[in-house]
């Protein structure tokens, strides 16, 4: 077996989730479909002699790589612009892993890294640093809008929001600035 693709979406009667591995030869020739429940589909792994598997690169598909690494085979994700270009009828668990196992056998097809678990908190943190950096730019872009009113807004978030909240639930501040409609501004 050449290549197992993996995609999960649907639940059993009792709502678990459930995986679907696929399996193609080297001629393309499926040989494996069956639906594992997640908390099974490490052990169904573990027992197929070594081979590719092949993911979508998708959330989780990082942590299910090393595990699956850990058994001797050879993880392949690929990114989800690649699989769509081989889906083919509806999309389900069945044609997504098909889609999955057909791209996988794309000699040119580029595959994204297997990234370790510190690769992935680093990015974790920078993802982190952006929202903050994000974050302290809205609130900057607050305290400049409504300083043009006349507006002294406090610094630090938490005084920042007490005193956005009281202002906004003054009457006098919503009469006063309510927003004209665009109808209203053209005449």
């Amino acid at each position: 077996m050449n290549n197992c693709s993996d995609r999960a979406k649907s639940k059993d009667a009792e709502g678990r989730p459930l995986k679907r591995p696929s399996g193609v030869n080297s001629h393309g020739v499926a040989v494996l479909q069956r639906q594992v429940r997640r908390g099974q589909l490490l052990e169904f792994i573990a027992q197929l002699p070594p081979c590719q598997v092949a993911m979508e690169a998708c959330g989780g598909a990082h942590h299910w790589a090393r595990k699956i690494r850990e058994f001797g085979h050879q993880p392949c994700l690929i990114a989800g612009q690649y699989v769509k270009a081989f889906s083919h009828g509806q999309k389900n668990d069945r044609n997504d892993a098909q889609s999955i196992a057909m791209a996988a056998s794309q000699p040119e097809l580029p595959s994204v890294a297997v990234k370790s678990e510190e690769q992935q908190a680093v990015l974790a943190l920078h993802r982190i640093r952006e929202r903050v950096k994000e974050h302290i730019q809205l609130t900057n872009q607050l305290h400049g809008l409504l300083g043009e009113f006349g507006f002294a807004l406090p610094k630090g978030i938490g005084p920042l929001r007490q005193a956005v909240t009281k202002l906004l639930s003054e009457p006098s501040f919503l009469h006063s600035y309510k927003p004209r409609s665009p109808i209203s501004m053209s005449t």
